[in-house]
């Protein structure tokens, strides 16, 4: 089981850490899941305007049990920044909370929010498009990805509440 956190709080902790092992993500992400604050290890994807290795990943298993309980991963998607197509919608929405996701982030946008919404995870993305993607079988997992300018790695932490989101290279709470 997870402590509770807070963003401002790990910030205040972090904030003259000159290593580069604590970032902050820019306020330019958009709340759009059920769950307004969560946390996980990152596993990271990168794709543009194709989400089939979005669903693929969120097809599997997305926590690890561990001594003290299972937590939740979080899917981080660099998608390009595009506005010109939704990497997520209801379907795949509903696939990461069924297989026990803590969250996904998408530099990219995502349709449905209705649907979205009501479902028992995190969903942070850059705005909504109804459009959808095409389908190639294109994208890479786990390796470095930038969001917004912000490096972000497989097996780092992330940490998304009310105030913002923030990784780092290994766990704080």
């Amino acid at each position: 089981m997870l402590s509770p956190f807070a963003t401002c709080d790990l910030c205040d902790s972090h904030k003259n850490d000159a290593s580069g092992d604590f970032r902050v993500l820019p306020p330019v992400f958009r709340d759009f899941g059920g769950v307004r604050k969560f946390c996980g290890p990152v596993v990271t994807l990168k794709c543009f305007e194709d989400n089939s290795s979005v669903k693929a990943v969120l097809d599997t298993t997305g926590f690890e049990e561990t001594s003290a309980g299972r937590i939740g991963k979080v899917l981080v998607v660099d998608g390009g920044g595009s506005l010109r197509r939704a990497l997520l919608g209801g379907n795949l929405g509903a696939a990461a909370a069924r297989n026990g996701w803590a969250g996904v982030v998408i530099d990219a946008c995502v349709r449905d929010v209705a649907e979205l919404a009501l479902l028992d995870v995190g969903i942070r993305a850059l705005g909504n498009m109804p459009l959808p993607t095409e389908k190639r079988s294109q994208g890479q997992i786990d390796l470095p990805v930038q969001l917004q300018g912000v490096w972000v790695r497989p097996g780092d932490w992330l940490y998304a509440d009310e105030d913002g989101m923030v990784v780092s290279a290994t766990r704080l709470i």
